[in-house]
């Protein structure tokens, strides 16, 4: 039996602005690590962002290792950096899906970012197609992000891939009942590649505490997250983080002309790399999402305005008006959303 999804509905209220002084108290939030090209995924996220109309900046927790260039980069892009130091897993033998997934715990560090009520967290390789300001108005209290795909061989480590059980389609390969082998159907089991979640200390005190007692797996934070927050996670529907995959695994469930948010996580499918070369990347689809993300990255009137005026008289200082402009948004942007009951 297919799971309930939240139902995401909601209209954006054209903003005012404001002129006083207002900070926000929602962003984005994305994580950056090293000196390598991902850095021009962050900034194809923040043109992405800025045209899609957000009324929400972009928060980027880069690790010691960023380098000054690419900071500034992201800086003269609008970015907020907050630099945050690396979080590892307890040491064993665990064989990653991907070896680079172990730094990817780092990304514990932004449920630190209480400045923040609540946010929406993005991977570097995600692109924003559509305004998604709405999903900050969820119910507070859950942990909401979109289910994933069991059917590639990255998941050949697992029971759901041998059995040829995916939760995207559970009626077609059902799980086995009263299987000594395999046991009982596994939880839901999120992307977290995107997600909606509330800072906290306390949150993030146990987490790197459960961390320390938890030993690592193929999937790394992924699989951690999935299981730290399995009693509160709600799923929302898959227009808010197409996994590449889903379009020749599952493409009966997708309507592309409707998806908001694009995940290129599957191999070959990072537009600044695209070559066109592995499994899958000739489709047209793709061919036609690698172009969408350039066409935003080179899109120069999408490039980070600062927005300064002069106060009376002559020998007053400039003053920024971009961030009283995005707190404006974030006031000015009510939103109505419709739950619907989850079996989560």
């Amino acid at each position: 039996m297919a799971p309930e999804i939240v139902s995401v509905r909601g209209q954006m209220v054209k903003p005012t602005i404001l002129t006083n002084n207002i900070t926000s108290n929602r962003a984005y939030v994305t994580f950056l690590a090293g000196n390598g090209d991902y850095v021009k995924g962050v900034v194809g996220l923040a043109k992405g962002l800025r045209k899609v109309h957000t009324a929400y900046p972009l928060v980027v927790a880069v690790l010691p290792d960023v380098p000054e260039e690419h900071r500034r980069i992201l800086e003269a892009q609008g970015c907020i950096l907050r630099e945050i130091e690396p979080v590892y897993p307890p040491e064993n033998q665990t064989q990653f899906a991907m070896a680079y997934y172990v730094i990817n715990y780092s990304k514990l560090r932004i449920w630190k970012f209480v400045e923040y009520e609540k946010m929406i967290y993005l991977d570097s390789d995600i692109q924003v197609y559509d305004n998604i300001d709405h999903l900050f108005d969820l119910a507070d209290g859950h942990f909401y992000a979109v289910m994933d795909c069991f059917c590639e061989k990255t998941w050949s480590h697992t029971p759901q891939y041998k059995i040829g059980y995916c939760q995207q389609c559970p009626d077609k390969v059902k799980w086995p009942n009263n299987d000594e082998e395999f046991g009982q159907p596994p939880s839901l089991y999120f992307n977290a590649g995107m997600f909606v979640f509330e800072p906290g200390l306390d949150s993030y005190q146990d987490l790197l505490k459960t961390l320390k007692i938890t030993p690592p797996t193929p999937f790394a934070e992924q699989d951690f997250l999935n299981m730290y927050f399995k009693n509160i996670y709600k799923p929302i529907p898959l227009d808010y983080n197409l996994v590449l995959a889903m379009l020749w695994r599952h493409p009966e469930n997708v309507k592309l002309a409707e998806v908001k948010v694009v995940h290129y996580c599957a191999a070959g499918s990072k537009p600044w790399r695209y070559k066109g070369k592995e499994d899958n990347m000739q489709r047209d689809d793709i061919k036609m999402l690698v172009k969408k993300w350039w066409d935003i990255y080179e899109d120069k009137s999408l490039d980070y305005k600062k927005l300064v005026a002069l106060n009376q008289g002559s020998d007053s200082e400039p003053i920024n008006l971009q961030p009283l402009i995005a707190a404006a948004m974030s006031e000015a942007g009510a939103v109505h959303c419709f739950i619907a009951p989850s079996a989560a």
